[in-house]
């Protein structure tokens, strides 16, 4: 590969000198090629979307559907297979077009494969079946092989492995005979995963160590890991452990560094979140050692390699906040940045208007969501664009994640302790960690422990359930038994920093409860006793006190945007509102709560009464000198971008609040939504929008529904507004889990900031001491009302 680069570099300017376009687009998508199969997919990206507007330029439709099927399979191995599927689906009626049935072919297949990795396998096996027939009409035995192969792996994850083998069997010599050693090696892969599979696990050594070298002669260094973590289960399996721990952990150096080599911080995670199953196998082998020889310090490596597992990209992200990586970049790349926000506004503001219209057409807001998708990706390629170019960003060095002695040291002090959970598919981990001590723990399989954590959720949410405190009781006790009461007597009465996993990224932990000594469920949640702090990891607390431990508090103390105008037809239109209206705004809203649908079109929003009285609420505790209200048409995205925020030590938004797990870059808090003459404006403060920010607050309340939620993303964890504000700035955030009740949480919120204000309480302290307050009275004691809210980041 090395050898291919060096004459494509020699090629490269030749093409440009002579102006051809064709040529360049051709080397450019061959360099392309070369990294991604280098496993640099990030730099094959740059070089595919090079070629393609040169291709579409000349009019080369053979290339454009080369390139843009390259383009596809990109996607696919970085774990973004919908995006792979629409490239897949450009490319092939251009090779249809030039009847070009090679490409075709190969098209063809990479859509199937993309099919069954997403677990439809029939769907699969109709592309396989019209690939294979082309590229032996064509006698293109590469291809055949390759299909050959991946419609053996189809039928191995269907459990039919004679038919596997019989599919590898066929394709290895083909790969062979055109001497395609990296096709061969991942077929010898895969003869050995069926061989594994069956339990022989000798005959399936003797196939990956076949595959071992030829994967690392081509330079393959995805699938070199990928065959040493086969290896390594292989072993583990046979009992040899010591063996098993030194191939997996050659595994993970190999992820480590691909992973580094992608600037993109979507694409770095989504590609993170493909190999978390070898940091699932490397923990559990690590704890399984630590049973054989607990002295051994085994424990403690499975913890540190349970906090390299996780969110990673919102580490790097943390590191690279306080660094103005747009210094020294080019002026045309900040230039599109600043065009793109404009279209992405601009969009916005369409959505608003075609959602305002008595009957929304819904083909008109197909488009215009497509249109957004679009530019959405246009402005993440111009992030990594500025990133790959900034002087700044290459000198940051990568963030390591935290030692266990650097965690007692950093992070926790003799009252504050550490729950470090790892849920996987046999059997989960949980650690304790304290100023002195590292205590771990064998939890149930993941399946268990979501079944326990969704029921609970269920019972509290539930409008016919969460009024029924057995029900609740019940589930609480539950998830607590199987989560917390191994490791009930090291809590004590102490401050707990929990780092959560998987499912437990939505579980209220405030509302669980433990069993007495005597075996008695107690009845008083986790709460009564503790304060609860959660973090994304134990590493990004460590970083985000770097980023504000010189920094000089702002001046002023409170910023509080609250009661949005939201629709046309809103009584502040018209005139001023009368306190008789306040009244019958609040009778006609008890029991809405501060969500919207993720489609938007809900239109317009109800409004939020309780917000505004919240808001006064908690004004009364602050010098007027030093606080700011923004109400009404105020309350708006203009002004939460217009740079005044940064001035403000507490930054509160009471609002609406819209989570979007599918594409959390759409998450955001939604503020008025007209101006004061009942024009429409783009009243959606995104994540996008929440990112450029530059805040200094120690504390950012979102009291709006969900605004702890987003994409629970595999080994990243919760990618939503909580990073969006701690990348902008922000010390601590509190945010809730779910749709929360408006007047309830008004009643929550002031009791939060009286604790802070008056009884001179840290943040986490009084969020306790406030859902302490609201389960003691009757009409707040249901979970639903109180144990939404958490805080995540500084505890101190």
């Amino acid at each position: 590969k090395q050898k291919a680069l060096e004459y494509y570099s020699q090629s490269l300017p030749l093409s440009r000198a002579v102006g051809d376009r064709s040529q360049e687009a051709v080397t450019l998508n061959n360099i392309g090629l070369v990294y991604s199969e280098l496993g640099e997919k990030q730099k094959a990206l740059e070089y595919y979307n090079q070629s393609l507007p040169l291709s579409r330029a000349v009019g080369d439709r053979l290339q454009q559907a080369l390139t843009l099927n390259n383009i596809g399979a990109n996607y696919s191995d970085l774990g973004e297979k919908q995006k792979a599927l629409e490239y897949y689906s450009q490319s092939l009626p251009l090779s249809r077009a030039v009847g070009d049935r090679s490409q075709e072919a190969l098209t063809l297949n990479n859509i199937g494969a993309n099919y069954s990795e997403l677990g439809e396998k029939p769907k699969a096996l109709e592309y396989y079946n019209q690939s294979l027939p082309l590229s032996r009409a064509v006698g293109d035995r590469r291809r055949e092989a390759l299909t050959l192969n991946n419609i053996g792996t189809n039928y191995s994850e269907l459990g039919e492995k004679p038919k596997a083998l019989e599919y590898y069997n066929q394709s290895l010599p083909l790969s062979r005979a055109v001497g395609d050693r990296s096709q061969e090696a991942v077929t010898l892969n895969n003869i050995g995963l069926v061989y594994a599979e069956l339990g022989e696990k000798q005959k399936a050594l003797e196939y990956y160590n076949q595959s071992l070298p030829l994967s690392r002669a081509v330079g393959s260094a995805g699938k070199e890991a990928q065959t040493l973590y086969n290896i390594a289960y292989t072993k583990r399996d046979l009992g040899n452990l010591t063996e098993a721990l030194n191939d997996i952990e050659a595994s993970i150096k190999i992820i480590e560094n691909l992973r580094t080599k992608i600037t993109s911080p979507e694409l770095r995670t989504s590609y993170f979140a493909t190999v978390q199953d070898y940091y699932e196998f490397y923990i559990d082998l690590l704890m399984k050692l630590h049973k054989t020889q607990p002295k051994s310090g085994y424990d403690t490596k499975a913890l540190e390699a349970s906090e390299r597992s996780r969110a990673r990209s919102l580490l790097e992200l943390l590191k690279e906040a306080n660094t103005n990586i747009r210094e020294g970049v080019a002026p045309e790349l900040l230039q599109q940045e600043l065009r793109l926000q404009q279209q992405l506004d601009a969009i916005e503001k369409r959505r608003i208007e075609a959602v305002s219209r008595p009957n929304p057409n819904q083909d008109q807001f197909a488009e215009i969501d497509k249109q957004r998708l679009q530019l959405l990706q246009e402005y993440q390629q111009n992030q990594t664009q500025i990133r790959s170019a900034s002087p700044r960003y290459a000198a940051l060095t990568q963030p390591q994640p935290l030692t266990l002695a650097q965690i007692q040291k950093q992070i926790l002090d003799e009252n504050t302790i550490l729950l470090q959970y790892s849920l996987g598919e046999n059997r989960s981990y949980l650690w304790v960690v304290t100023s002195t001590g590292l205590t771990s723990y064998e939890l149930p399989k993941q399946v268990d422990i979501e079944t326990a954590a969704r029921n609970l959720r269920d019972a509290i949410t539930s409008p016919i359930q969460r009024d029924i405190p057995q029900k609740v009781a019940q589930a609480s006790a539950n998830l607590g038994q199987v989560i917390l009461q191994p490791a009930a007597a090291q809590l004590g009465k102490k401050r707990l920093l929990i780092v959560p996993d998987g499912v437990l990224h939505y579980t209220p932990f405030p509302a669980l409860t433990l069993a007495t000594t005597a075996g008695e469920n107690t009845n008083f949640p986790l709460i009564a006793e503790h304060e609860i702090i959660t973090l994304p990891s134990a590493s990004t607390l460590a970083i985000l006190r770097q980023n504000y431990g010189d920094r000089k508090p702002p001046s002023q103390s409170l910023a509080i945007l609250a009661d949005p105008v939201f629709g046309p037809d809103d009584e502040r239109i018209k005139g001023k509102i009368t306190q008789a209206t306040n009244e019958k705004l609040e009778a006609n809203n008890l029991g809405l709560n501060r969500s919207l649908r993720a489609s938007n079109r809900q239109w317009p929003p109800e409004r939020l009464p309780f917000t505004r009285q919240e808001a006064q609420t908690i004004l009364t505790l602050f010098p007027s000198a030093s606080s700011r209200q923004i109400f009404d048409f105020d309350a708006s995205r203009t002004t939460a971008t217009d740079g005044s925020l940064a001035n403000y030590q507490i930054i509160h938004l009471a609002t609406h609040g819209l989570a979007n797990s599918k594409n959390p870059e759409l998450s955001g808090i939604v503020m008025s939504m007209v101006d004061d003459k009942g024009n429409l404006v783009n009243g959606f403060l995104r994540l996008t929008d929440i990112f450029n920010l530059k805040l200094a607050a120690n504390l950012v309340v979102l009291s709006a529904c969900q605004s702890g939620m987003g994409q629970n993303v595999k080994g990243e964890g919760m990618v939503g507004l909580t990073r969006g504000f701690m990348y902008a700035g922000a010390q601590r955030v509190a945010v809730s889990l779910w749709s929360v009740d408006d007047e309830g949480t008004a009643v929550l919120m002031q009791k939060f900031y009286q604790n802070m204000l008056q009884e001179k309480l840290a943040p986490a302290a009084a969020l306790r001491a406030a859902q302490m307050e609201m389960m003691q009275e009757k009409k707040w004691q249901s979970p639903y009302y109180w144990a939404a809210f958490t805080l995540q980041g500084e505890w101190k």
